[in-house]
Parts: structure tokens; sequence; C-alpha cells
């Protein structure tokens, strides 16, 4: 006696769950829009928490970001120190995820100068987040 088999079919997504490629891309084109917008009190925000970054210590562009209450907006946080002027905010002290720097040429050897000034070490070309990753605490800055 031969067995059937019944082909199952999953259940397509439909209403408030239903999402597909494009609109997932239209999310984002929209979150990258939002991002390259200043925004004054998203600003504001970034500002207080690279400025309660103390010296000797590092923090990330997505550290950075999600402790201002941001935690999609790390090219927000990247803009703003591009945009702002360079001796208003200790910008070195703000690297990539897993301790790199992301600037290129000139940026970057000032970038990792300042660093070593304050005495961050290096392993290879990255910091060692281990040791100077600053543990963020937006409840402590000040405005």
């Amino acid at each position: 006696m031969s067995a059937t088999r019944k082909s199952i079919k999953s259940p397509s997504l439909k209403g408030p769950f239903a999402f597909d490629q494009a609109s997932v891309q239209k999310a984002k084109r929209r979150l990258l829009r939002a991002a390259a917008t200043p925004n004054e009190d998203r600003d504001r925000a970034f500002r207080r928490i690279i400025f309660s970054i103390p010296p000797g210590k590092v923090s990330t562009y997505g550290q950075v970001a999600a402790a201002a209450g941001y935690p999609l907006y790390h090219r927000a946080v990247a803009r703003l120190l591009r945009v702002d002027p360079p001796d208003q905010l200790p910008w070195h002290r703000v690297l990539g995820a897993g301790g790199e720097i992301k600037l290129r040429g000139a940026g970057a050897s000032e970038q990792r100068a300042r660093l070593k000034l304050e005495g961050v070490q290096f392993q290879n070309k990255r910091v060692d987040m281990d040791r100077f990753a600053y543990q963020l605490r937006p409840w402590e800055t000040y405005e």
C-alpha cells in the first residue's frame, strides 16, 4: 500500500505582518535619509553623549547613537562629527564597530595620534576595546 503525501504549504503572511523586499528597502532608505538630515534635538543628544566620554576612553558610533536614544542612527553620529567644527567635540574618541578607525588618510593618522596621546592602546589597526571602551551611562550626562 503506498502512502500518499500531502504537500504542506507554508501560510503566507498577510495583513500587518506582511512584508516584502521592496517595503524593507523603502524603510531603509527612509532611515538613511533621516540620518543624513540635521536634527537639532538629535544632534544635541549626540553631543551630550560624546562629551561624556572621558579622555583615554572610546566609544563607537552605534553606542553613542543608542545611548542618545536613537539606536539606528549611527550614520547621523558620523554626519554630526563630519560637519561640526573639528575642535568643538572630542571626535577622536568615537570609532567604528570593533574599535576600528573609519577615517581615511590624514584624518585617520590624526585620530590615532590623538588617542595615543590620551593613552589608548591599539592591537594592530584597532583599539583594544576590552580595555578602553567606555560604558556609556546616558542618565549621568548633563545638558
